[in-house]
């Protein structure tokens, strides 16, 4: 599932890439302009969205990764025997 969003992810960038170069073109009506206008800001707000999140994922991973340091170079670590309790 977490190819599927990536790849949803990729076909907005490529969407709103295209939507910028047909606006830049000039060519467009003004409505046809606003339309596009108002797609690619949804777009943008799309990606955002997914942009926020990998960002949160990343941020737990990486302070997961932190504890998991900082347990592993703990001088005082004991591994759990059950004969002892």
């Amino acid at each position: 599932m977490a190819r599927k969003k990536n790849l949803d992810f990729e076909s907005s960038i490529e969407e709103l890439e295209d939507i910028v170069e047909n606006m830049e073109s000039g060519e467009l009506s003004l409505e046809a302009s606003l339309k596009a206008f108002e797609k690619g800001i949804a777009l943008t707000r799309e990606c955002q969205k997914a942009l926020n999140l990998a960002e949160q994922k990343v941020k737990i991973l990486m302070s997961t990764n932190d504890s998991d340091k900082e347990v592993e170079g703990d001088e005082n670590w004991q591994d759990f025997n059950p004969e002892n309790h």
